[in-house]
């Protein structure tokens, strides 16, 4: 919630783009329904246990349901203050006039009637909640409705009725743009379409009330270890159960009398702790749709760089033989990528294509690829993740074209994610077989590369690819237990395996270094810090005078600036036009240090219940850039803020004549300066 708040406040930042700050309001709304589906109901799971229970884990806060609904309060109000005061009046000055929780215009009282008649009219289906259908009426995960209440006409009676209609923001679009005039452009949500054509849908009847509601439903699968058998099917069948799973929030209109708010929490089996007020409209993550009228109102296009000496050559193999490289997208072009999958899928060298798969894109280029190469008879063999959230049904898509296609596919060890980012190709060189291996902190997706900062290493290290291969021969063997005793990793650092202990032993040895006056230094970029553990070992470390800079997206368990416990360390988070989402440890300083990438965040289901890879960086010329993209991040005081002791955020004091630093726009001056120097 605190990341969201930072997200929140990018909406508010008036030096963002007009468009762009609609953008982050609907991040914001999109991040809202996750926190709801996933992590809200174990919250009031946990809270529903017995004392007893409760005692034995560790800071549960007892009042921890009544804080959330305090923080979202100020959260939603924060929300409706920038919405309201500061961008809607900036659309207008845009010459936009986007309906918002107002009266419709005279002239377009005739226009929203014609398209509810022949536009909308056809998806809605009205249910009375009185009859006996409507008793067992079940609202669908995340779809909007009015209630309506009613009264009979010319009717002494005074029983009232109510009547639930669906909103088909989901048939349709959400937003509808008017006949404009020499003023504006006019904007209008369906939801209020429908609202003001109720009148077709129940025309012997009269409407005393209309509130907008919704629910989100708990999404999170529960895939127990006991799961056996096809967990193919067994997913597709969950799936199916998603959508009417356990309700986690209902939503509803602020202003709804607190009696209909109790028929309607009874008849949807709703209780207390998921009842929440909100706004007239929901799901404003639909802004991300929201018409734009050919204005320039977004960020500035920013063309991808290409990584010349890569792609001049036209055979990224004898790129890769040459030397490591290591990508830096959305910075960067991440073509690179593809073309190592294109010409592996037609190089007659190629023998072998191993590939773990999380999240792909819907009509992904990586995985037609790997089709080609199945079609070429090459051996390809593709771990295909199937418990990825809310990615499940496209990787249950893609699973079965690429089985059809000849790729040997490996479900989902049951009781272990599969989070890893990594490819290893096995070519023939001059007969001998020769291995070439991409270890990414950022899924094989190359549509999320142009939005999300990740590193990928492209290597032909012959101790890394060994490892890597050793790593997908177990996976391949679902895991035998005889087989993970013959495991042994030194370059890569492998959850299940030697990761824990690694990161330990690397702690460790800061520490040495500190309590010998030789300047301990911990760097580390992840997305969330959670694992109680590690906090623990970088509260000692700390204690040992090793100095300690964490930058941490979203979840952090720990806190910074304690005086006895934490001093050393700061903690920063960054938010800004791309999502941050590159996982990199550095140990130590200078030519000295241990630099590591991968894609585990330091969470206790990262480091104990998935297998996760980290790559330790061996060239020295990738190293440094490394580096120098931390030291980049850290100097940022321009999209970041300091998580204080209290776990709240603060940003840079505004300092006369000091220079604003945005890390992203200085990381993508950093590499276009040395793109340019490669090709001089």
């Amino acid at each position: 919630m605190s990341f969201n708040l930072r997200v929140l406040e990018e909406a508010a930042n008036e030096r963002n783009p007009l468009f762009e700050r609609l953008k982050f309001l609907a991040i914001f709304s999109s991040n809202l329904n996750e926190f709801f589906r996933v992590r809200y109901p174990q919250i009031v799971a946990l809270s529903s246990l017995k004392k007893k229970t409760k005692k034995k884990i560790e800071q549960f806060e007892e009042d921890i349901v009544e804080k959330i609904k305090t923080e979202l309060r100020q959260q939603l109000n924060h929300f409706g203050t920038i919405l309201n005061e500061k961008i809607l009046p900036e659309l207008k000055n845009e010459c936009i006039y986007f309906y918002y929780n107002e009266p419709i215009r005279q002239e377009h009282l005739q226009e929203i009637r014609e398209v509810f008649l022949s536009k909308v009219l056809s998806f809605i289906q009205p249910i009375y909640l009185e009859e006996k259908g409507g008793r067992s009426f079940l609202p669908e995960n995340n779809q909007l409705y009015f209630v309506v209440t009613l009264s009979e006409k010319n009717s002494d009676s005074d029983t009232l009725n109510h009547a639930i209609v669906n909103i088909p923001s989901n048939k349709t679009d959400r937003f509808f743009t008017l006949t404009g005039d020499e003023n504006y452009e006019y904007v209008i949500f369906v939801d209020d379409i429908v609202r003001s054509n109720l009148v077709y849908l129940f025309p012997n009847q009269n409407i005393e009330s209309v509130y907008s509601i919704k629910v989100n439903r708990d999404a999170e699968l529960n895939l127990e270890d006991e799961y056996a058998g096809n967990l193919l099917k067994k997913l597709e069948k969950q799936l199916k159960k998603r959508e009417i799973g356990p309700p986690s929030r209902f939503l509803f209109e602020a202003g709804m009398p607190k009696n209909l708010q109790m028929f309607l929490s009874s008849l949807f089996n709703i209780s207390t702790d998921e009842v929440f007020d909100g706004g007239r409209y929901h799901n404003l993550n639909d802004l991300f749709s929201f018409p734009m009228f050919g204005k320039k109102l977004e960020f500035r296009k920013q063309k991808p760089l290409t990584v010349t000496n890569v792609m001049s050559s036209g055979d990224i193999f004898t790129s890769m033989r040459q030397h490591d490289i290591l990508l830096h997208v959305p910075y960067q072009s991440y073509n690179s990528v593809l073309s190592f999958f294109n010409q592996a899928a037609v190089d007659v060298d190629v023998t072998d294509i191993y590939i773990t798969l999380y999240r792909v894109a819907e009509e992904s280029h990586i995985i037609n690829a790997l089709i080609s190469a199945a079609k070429n008879k090459k051996n390809v063999v593709a771990f295909v993740e199937l418990k990825a959230r809310f990615d499940e049904a496209n990787n249950i898509k893609w699973s079965k074209v690429m089985k059809q296609a000849g790729i040997k596919i490996i479900y989902s060890i049951p009781e272990i994610k599969v989070h890893s980012k990594i490819a290893l190709v096995v070519k023939k060189d001059d007969g001998k077989p020769e291995m070439y291996s991409v270890i990414s902190t950022g899924n094989f997706n190359e549509v999320t590369a142009q939005i999300y900062c990740d590193q990928v290493l492209m290597t032909t290290n012959k101790n890394i690819c060994k490892e890597l291969l050793q790593l997908f021969k177990f996976l391949q063997l679902k895991n035998e237990v005889d087989n993970s005793k013959k495991m042994h990793f030194k370059n890569l650092l492998v959850s299940q395996f030697n990761m824990v202990s690694e990161l330990e032993k690397l702690i460790d040895n800061e520490i040495k270094k500190a309590k010998k006056g030789e300047g301990g230094l911990i760097r580390i970029k992840v997305n969330n810090l959670e694992e109680p553990k590690f906090i623990q070992h970088l509260y000692i470390a700390s204690q040992a005078g090793v100095k300690i800079e964490c930058l941490v997206r979203g979840i952090c368990c720990l806190a910074a600036g304690v005086e006895g416990l934490s001093e050393n360390i700061s903690v920063k988070r960054i938010v800004g036009r791309y999502l941050e989402h590159s996982r990199i440890l550095i140990f130590g300083q200078d030519e000295n240090a241990r630099v590591i990438m991968g894609s585990a965040d330091l969470m206790t289901r990262n480091l104990y219940r998935r297998i996760e890879v980290y790559v330790t960086i061996l060239d020295a010329a990738c190293k440094q850039e490394l580096i120098d993209y931390f030291d980049l991040q850290w100097a940022d005081n321009d999209g970041s803020v300091w998580l204080l002791p209290d776990y709240s955020q603060k940003k840079d004091l505004v300092v006369p004549g000091k220079e604003k630093i945005n890390a992203q726009e200085s990381i993508y001056d950093y590499l276009k300066e040395k793109c340019q120097t490669s090709v001089s």
